[in-house]
């Protein structure tokens, strides 16, 4: 089972800015099992993080000569817009992290769903009685 804090990925991706401009930025990525920290280049600056129950797909994956380019969709429907260097497969390595949450949680969900309905369905036990 995969710890929260286990680093999946770590490396140099770009995020489009939301500025007039959209200029590219660097970033450093750390893929966990439940979320995408992005550090921005330069030192002392907090780290901001997308958690996965927060993400609903990564889409519209392109690829150039030097790029990867894809966007995450968050559950509010906003579209943040990233590129790698084409041989790093951040896109696919978020992916299937995400994939893997999904599932987790999901199988999470059936579980306490059928705990609570166990004890609903167990007959009453029966006491012997003495003649």
């Amino acid at each position: 089972m995969k710890t929260p804090s286990e680093v999946l990925r770590e490396g140099e991706l770009e995020k489009r800015s939301d500025s007039l401009f959209q200029l590219w930025k660097k970033k450093r990525g750390v893929l966990t099992p439940d979320r995408l920290r992005l550090f921005p280049a330069g030192p002392g600056a907090r780290p901001k993080e997308l958690r996965f129950h927060s993400i609903l797909k990564v889409d519209c994956v392109e690829r150039t000569g030097k790029y990867v380019y894809f966007t995450i969709v968050t559950t509010d429907r906003k579209e943040i817009d990233f590129r790698c260097a084409g041989e790093s497969c951040w896109n696919a390595a978020i992916t299937l992290a995400l994939i893997d949450f999904q599932n987790r949680r999901a199988l999470e969900g059936f579980r306490s769903r059928q705990e609570r309905a166990v004890p609903a369905a167990q007959p009453e036990p029966r006491t012997a009685r003495a003649p």
